[in-house]
């Protein structure tokens, strides 16, 4: 008898763990999206007053779903604010809109510092030498639930989605490349010709940017991208959503590849 009721107990602690989550993400989906959060909304994020109707009010449930699953913590003496949570919770959503996927389902922590922070690096030399040093970012993903955000550099990012620059897009850019199971600079993508499309394109597209960088030539996707074929796809989407006509019209083919992975024309936002 007494091993029934254990597993008993076993099988009705599994049941809870699946529906009452599902019971209160639920919960806070219903509930409105706040006025406060509205005005944030319109005031931090650049881009948000042009979006049409349609994906204002789904980038507001993905945003209460993200804010319902991760945890914020701020660093550096930060305090964590509705401000912080909803204008970085938004610019992530953004990836995400006319996407049917999960709100990245491997993100758990979001941690925020008040301005670029500082880190220790390993730095290979020449012959294999390793040499320590600190090194101050603006953000960092990481593939074990994390991702690491300054915030001044969040919030400029976010007023001015123009310039090509914005860190959110950025690292969680690099959040939906690690779903695929390596952060390699493809993502989780759909048939094997969609897959060749992105291996040549995105190919083709990383090798001009590193002859460009090498000479020291201006370009339209920041030189950083040059580093690595993950870095080029997280720049490449910063790229696409803050510079999506200049693309179109000088890298049409990476423009069309993304395009059809993010399922989204940001050009459209600009009329």
């Amino acid at each position: 008898m007494g091993y029934w009721i254990f597993v008993a107990l076993v099988l009705l602690g599994i049941v809870l763990a699946v529906v009452v989550p599902r019971h209160r993400l639920k919960r806070a989906l219903e509930r409105p999206f706040p006025e406060e959060w509205v005005a944030i909304l319109e005031r931090n994020i650049g881009i948000y007053k042009n979006l049409p109707m349609e994906l204002r009010l789904q980038l507001r449930q993905m945003i209460k779903q993200f804010l319902h699953q991760k945890h914020f913590s701020g660093a550096g003496g930060l305090e964590i604010t509705d401000e912080i949570r909803v204008t970085i919770a938004a610019e992530a959503c953004m990836l995400l809109l006319h996407r049917k996927t999960s709100i990245y389902p491997a993100l758990r922590y979001i941690v925020v510092y008040p301005a670029a922070f500082v880190v220790d690096r390993p730095d290979i030399g020449s012959g294999g030498t390793v040499r320590h040093g600190r090194k101050g970012l603006l953000g960092e993903s990481w593939s074990n639930g994390k991702v690491i955000l300054a915030w001044d550099h969040v919030l400029s990012g976010s007023s001015n989605f123009a310039d090509g620059q914005n860190v959110v897009l950025h690292e969680f850019a690099h959040q939906l490349d690690s779903e695929s199971g390596s952060t390699n600079g493809a993502p989780v993508l759909v048939g094997e010709n969609g897959l060749r499309t992105w291996a040549s394109t995105m190919s083709e597209e990383f090798e001009e940017l590193q002859r460009e960088a090498w000479k020291g030539k201006r370009s339209l996707m920041d030189h950083y991208g040059a580093t690595n074929p993950a870095e080029f796809f997280a720049v490449a989407t910063e790229t696409f959503f803050e510079k999506p006509r200049q693309m179109k019209k000088h890298h049409r083919e990476l423009f069309e590849v993304l395009e059809r992975y993010y399922r989204i024309d940001p050009g459209a936002w600009l009329d």
